[in-house]
């Protein structure tokens, strides 16, 4: 079984082998890439530390997901940190408008 926890180095997602190391870093570690609260809805993006997809392909180690409102439980998930925040952006556009 290939291993899939990970952590990150800024903001570059690193395997790691360790898992006591992992478990670590997971503990204390400030896993937000961005997170907004406006009218009663929160988007929040973070690092998962953990590879959720289960196919062939990139890991998916950055989720964004929606608290309230209309779009709620919506889920987005993606491989890097340029990505994460990218999401969150289309996200935030989608629920907030352009000018949130």
């Amino acid at each position: 079984m290939k291993c899939r926890d990970y952590i990150l180095q800024g903001h570059l997602p690193v395997l790691e082998q360790d898992l006591i190391a992992w478990a670590i870093w997971f503990e204390n570690a400030d896993r937000t890439v961005c997170k907004i609260r406006k009218r009663g809805v929160e988007v929040s993006t973070v690092f998962l530390a953990i590879d959720y997809n289960f196919e062939e392909g990139d890991p998916l180690l950055f989720e964004t997901m929606v608290f309230g409102g209309k779009y709620d439980g919506l889920q987005r998930r993606c491989s890097t940190w340029e990505q994460a925040a990218s999401q969150h952006l289309d996200v935030c556009h989608k629920i907030f408008g352009k000018h949130f």
